[in-house]
């Protein structure tokens, strides 16, 4: 329950700060607020169409076959983080900017005003299909679907009333702190699901195990109580990992930041030659 509502929270507050941000820059336009809303609107549709995918497409498999379904799903994810890192790199200081002057834009006529649509549209999609990605991870734990739902409506409550607050002003959030935080929780959670897809297909023999049980923190901190699942599902927490786990999570925890690192160097030499 506590997993499901850090990440609801989390994915919620980002898509909210989008949001909040396009709403502030964009306040002198009439009928912003249907703009805005429709396109929240049609990112939530979006994300329900994929969920109802995902689970048609899980209804087909068992045994061996979920979990092989289950390990490219996470993998899917692991792509999809590692891409919005690597992005992020590039364009998270610049973000908040472009979205302010796509609102100073609209409001001066030199952008159709259905950007208050598509912008919202986009971040309410991308956050929504993160999130179902998280969310299939964790009920693949075992984690049972009604705690699920109330972690879930505690932790979007939560974002959507921060993201409120941000809106009025009275938090402030520098919009490049907020960016790198949420980044790095990223390039762990992508670590973590990567371990977790390199276990189900070592489950169905696809992969090695390269040694199990490489080591046992479970008499420090157990992988069962609140602490554990809570470190499991941030930074991909594992009590007794075997090696094949250990490999596809530090693989991925380096690949993404040197990745992120040489993308964001890139970049920075671009920004200072303009």
């Amino acid at each position: 329950m506590l997993a499901t509502a850090v990440i609801l929270f989390r994915e919620v507050l980002e898509a909210a700060l989008v949001i909040s941000i396009l709403l502030g820059a964009s306040r002198d336009i009439p009928g912003r607020s249907r703009w805005v809303a429709g396109g929240i609107g049609l990112g939530l549709l979006g994300a329900l169409i994929v969920a109802a995918l995902a689970t048609k497409a899980a209804s087909f498999f068992t045994g061996d076959g979920q979990a092989m379904l289950n390990a490219v799903v996470l993998l899917c994810a692991v792509a999809m983080l590692t891409w919005h890192n690597v992005w992020m790199s590039a364009h998270g200081r610049q973000l908040a900017h472009e979205i302010k002057s796509a609102g100073a834009e609209i409001n001066a006529g030199q952008r159709p005003v259905t950007a208050l649509l598509l912008i919202p549209f986009a971040a309410v999609m991308r956050e929504g299909t993160e999130t179902i990605l998280f969310l299939w991870a964790i009920a693949a734990d075992g984690e049972h679907r009604f705690s699920m739902l109330l972690g879930g409506l505690a932790g979007a409550t939560g974002g959507i009333l921060v993201g409120m607050l941000l809106y009025r002003g009275l938090l402030r959030i520098p919009g490049r702190y907020f960016f790198t935080v949420t980044s790095w929780l990223i390039l762990l959670l992508a670590s973590g699901l990567a371990a977790q897809a390199a276990g189900f297909l070592n489950q169905v023999g696809v992969l090695p195990a390269w040694g199990n049980g490489i080591w046992n923190t479970s008499g420090i901190l157990s992988q069962s109580g609140l602490p554990g699942q809570l470190l499991h599902i941030l930074i991909g927490y594992i009590a007794r990992p075997s090696g094949i786990e250990i490999t596809f999570y530090l693989g991925t925890l380096m690949t993404t930041w040197l990745l992120m690192q040489t993308v964001g160097r890139g970049s920075g030499r671009a920004v200072s030659s303009v």
